[in-house]
């Protein structure tokens, strides 16, 4: 993979000027934070959203609907390496990789409704999973957690950055470090302003811009002479994959399951994001401000909705780069893309500028942006969390008002904010790019993916087992990493560590080993905890959440009885396990063992389900948060409106900062 980093002597002119680039991260940025900000202000206007209050911050009150939940949970998943790297690897391993790196990721989104609603249940007044560490464990292991989680931040950060900022500096020719310096200066701003709700709502916005951009270039790819079909663009392929055959890949082709790099990278893409979702304290925090009863129906639906976008993308792009690679049409004609391209990740660019010329390069610079800044804020605001209430609130002033915590969840915004641009340049400089943190982060994600589900789901895992188990697990991870990288190639550097082999050996030893060393542990000792133990702390600051209806309810009122959730809690699984047999197990497994090449009706099928379930994703997450937040959207309507008669009657008796009541 990144065995041939040579410099690339004829890099590819930018299709867009400098002046492009700056506007769509800078002035876009910007013109997207002060929206959220007026869009901040006229919800606490109209139906009393205050963001001055830590719950709402924080939480969003944890009235969170169905289909703003699905939408953020795409959204969170919806990384600028989502459609660069399912791309990458789709031109790598052929139309293998795609499907593995959806099958990849929507296993895990799904099974995390089971943690999710397992926490409404248990601990409803959580803010991040570190409060629930910090509860049954105590300090030692709180502050363990703490660690694992800013590693994972940090790394997911760091992936989403370097991808980006090459792809928009290859659209645009601005300088890669002005673009990962600025990338979070919008996102800070409204998650500084708007918290957890302004999250939501940009989540919701940029993502359903991604998705009509998406199937745009999903439509327009037919209108281009040289593919016309999809029988076509398969004799395309078959030519591209005859001249240069796929190592590893049933006959070298490019349309088979059976691809030994492929199924290497499904397992260490499932494996790296359980790590990525688990110990991301944003996912966490998203569930925390769904209600209870749209948890489980929103990552349900977001998990399965999301499978559409790498599959069906990542499978197009690569198709269309692959077969029209010696067309005078390609960027780079007549030369192949080189492996720095490829790990770069301008399969996704390269493809857009082929299919649509200067327009697709603005599109995918755009989206590229919507992309990376949509995660980012997930990031930053689960970040900020983490320093307001797991560090400052827990360690510093355990008296803290609302304002204090709100305070120090600002410092966290603008602190991580800089820190992330920071810590990516570095790996820049040290020569890491896109497809090197793709394959190794597994190995520092993992380590605390069993632990953490134990001490959700396990009320016998020892304190001891949760402290001990995920640090062993990392030291075994990295030194099973390090150690096949030096075996297997020779030495320890960025170039043999970003080899395929060490990194699924390393990532596998990191997530398993826990698995082993945390129930041997606690035989010793086992802990017998009763989950009643969580409500025993009050952790919500006190709040009233005004209701669209104008009825106040206290914060416990809002949670369902204990066998509404059990029951809830019974769907989750239910789905968790269906998902992983259907998408990793039952569905791909079959054809990699039957050795099958696609033939020219089969890839059709493929690619058209494939297409289908992207629009269908469009709607379930552009359409349904407005049919299913409609009576609040209506709510603000209306409050707009009584407040605008007030004001022509030269009534002074309402404010900005006075909730309207219906």
């Amino acid at each position: 993979m990144l065995d041939q980093r040579a410099a690339d002597a004829t890099a590819v002119a930018p299709p867009l000027s400098q002046a492009v680039g700056y506007i769509i991260v800078v002035v876009f940025g910007l013109v997207i934070a002060f929206t959220m900000i007026f869009v901040t202000r006229i919800l606490k206007k109209t139906i009393g959203e205050d963001n001055e209050k830590t719950e709402m911050f924080i939480t969003a009150n944890r009235t969170v609907n169905t289909g703003l939940t699905a939408s953020a949970v795409v959204s969170g998943w919806l990384w600028s390496t989502a459609m660069l790297g399912s791309s990458f690897v789709g031109y790598s391993n052929g139309l293998a990789g795609p499907f593995w790196f959806a099958a990849g990721c929507s296993p895990m989104i799904v099974f995390f409704a089971v943690l999710g609603i397992s926490c409404k249940r248990k601990i409803p007044q959580a803010h991040t999973l570190l409060e629930i560490i910090r509860i049954r464990y105590g300090t030692t292991a709180h502050i363990v957690y703490i660690v694992l989680c800013l590693i994972n931040n940090i790394i997911a950060v760091a992936n989403m950055l370097l991808g980006a900022s090459a792809a928009i500096s290859a659209m645009t020719g601005i300088n890669i470090i002005a673009a990962t310096f600025l990338l979070p200066v919008g996102v800070a701003l409204y998650t500084f302003v708007g918290g957890i709700k302004a999250t939501f709502l940009t989540d919701y916005v940029h993502t359903f811009t991604i998705l009509i951009i998406l199937c745009y270039f999903s439509v327009k790819v037919w209108a281009l002479d040289e593919v016309q079909s999809v029988s076509h663009l398969y004799e395309l392929v078959t030519a591209a994959t005859n001249r240069n055959p796929i190592a590893g890949n049933q006959d070298g082709s490019y349309f088979t399951m059976t691809s030994k790099n492929g199924i290497f990278f499904g397992i260490l893409h499932i494996c790296a994001n359980f790590g990525l979702v688990i110990m991301d304290t944003s996912f966490f925090v998203k569930a925390f401000a769904a209600s209870p009863k749209a948890v489980v129906p929103g990552y349900i639906i977001g998990g399965l909705a999301y499978f559409a976008i790498p599959w069906a993308m990542g499978t197009l792009a690569s198709s269309v780069v692959l077969g029209l690679e010696d067309n005078p049409i390609f960027p780079t004609y007549p030369r192949r893309m080189t492996p720095t391209e490829v790990s770069n990740g301008l399969v996704l660019p390269y493809f857009a500028l082929t299919i649509a010329g200067k327009g697709g390069a603005a599109a995918i610079t755009l989206i590229t942006f919507m992309a990376v800044t949509s995660t980012l804020s997930a990031q930053v605001i689960a970040v900020s969390s983490i320093i307001s209430f797991d560090i400052y609130r827990t360690y510093f002033n355990r008296t803290a008002t609302d304002r204090d915590v709100i305070r120090w969840s600002h410092y966290g915004v603008i602190f991580f904010a800089v820190f992330a641009a920071a810590f990516s340049t570095m790996l820049h400089y040290v020569g890491v790019d896109l497809g090197w943190t793709l394959y190794m982060l597994g190995v520092l994600t993992c380590p605390g993916i069993f632990p953490t589900a134990f001490t959700i789901l396990w009320k016998r895992q020892s304190r001891v087992a949760a402290i001990v188990s995920p640090l062993l697990g990392m030291a075994t991870g990295l030194g099973v990493w390090l150690g096949s990288a030096s075996a297997l190639y020779g030495g320890v550097s960025v170039a043999t560590t970003g080899q395929t082999l060490p990194c699924v050996y390393g990532t596998v030893a990191s997530c398993f080993s826990p698995l082993i060393y945390s129930p041997l542990i606690t035989l010793f000792k086992p802990q017998n905890f009763l989950w009643s133990e969580f409500r025993k702390e009050s952790l919500a600051f006190e709040v009233q959440h005004l209701s669209n209806s104008g009825v106040e309810t206290k914060f416990d009122e809002q949670a369902q009885d204990d066998n509404q959730l059990k029951r809830w809690g019974r769907i989750a699984a239910i789905w968790a396990v269906a998902t992983f047999l259907g998408h990793w197990v039952l569905w791909p497994l079959p054809m990699y063992a039957s050795h099958y090449v696609f033939s020219e009706k089969f890839y059709a099928a493929w690619l058209i389900i494939a297409i289908i379930w992207l629009w269908g994703t469009l709607f379930m997450v552009g359409f349904y948060p407005l049919i299913d937040g409609r009576a609040q959207i209506l709510a603000v309507f209306k409050a707009l409106r009584g407040v605008k008669k007030q004001a022509d009657s030269g009534s002074s008796s309402i404010s900005v900062d006075a909730p309207v009541k219906e």
